[in-house]
């Protein structure tokens, strides 16, 4: 039994980073699985469900903003990573391997581990754990667009858009925005 984990939202100014792990049955693979980054939204929230219904186990990890600056991107990120693999623990999935898409393993996991570079283009349960973070964490995004509409968080997903940039400008940052990122800390620096 393999689980497949990867995460979404290192690169943006605002929001968690965002892991999944998802096990998936040798009969049990959706159709079209891919690197979330390249599918339409419609079709990872489509895949999404799907993964969902048929997944012998998934399990979501995230990391705080608050994490992400206390910690760095890279080590919140192995946290979340961590958190998503210990979520499958309660329900009873003990998986035989453990493959993390990137060039590192987080510390501790409870099972043996590999890290596989492009692994979420290449190993279904990867592909699947990326689609489940993507999706999950740009619905993270748009919810707290809501409770800071100001930002756009809907539109960009806490990317450092031109526009994004311009609404931090102009009304400084979040309670959601990740201050040790330059962008983030330069106008925080800037505001009076």
């Amino acid at each position: 039994m393999i689980a497949g984990v990867d995460e979404a939202g290192r690169g943006p100014l605002a929001g968690p980073v965002v892991a999944a792990a998802v096990v998936l049955g040798p009969d049990a693979v959706p159709a079209g699985l891919a690197d979330s980054k390249t599918l339409s939204p419609s079709r990872r929230a489509e895949l999404a469900a799907g993964i969902r219904a048929c997944a012998v186990a998934w399990a979501l990890g995230q990391a705080s903003p608050a994490e992400i600056d206390r910690l760095n991107i890279l080590e919140a990120t192995l946290l979340a990573m961590h958190r998503a693999v210990a979520g499958l623990a309660p329900i009873r999935i003990s998986p035989d391997l453990v493959l993390i898409d990137g060039n590192r393993c987080p510390p501790g996991l409870p099972y043996p581990a590999r890290a596989v570079v492009r692994g979420d283009a290449s190993i279904a349960a990867v592909s699947a754990a990326s689609i489940l973070a993507k999706v999950y964490r740009d619905r993270e995004m748009v919810r707290l667009g809501r409770r800071w509409p100001q930002f756009g968080f809907a539109d960009h997903k806490g990317y450092p858009t031109a526009a994004h940039l311009e609404r931090m400008r102009l009304h400084g940052p979040s309670p959601v925005h990740r201050r040790t990122f330059g962008p983030v800390r330069r106008c925080l620096g800037a505001t009076p």
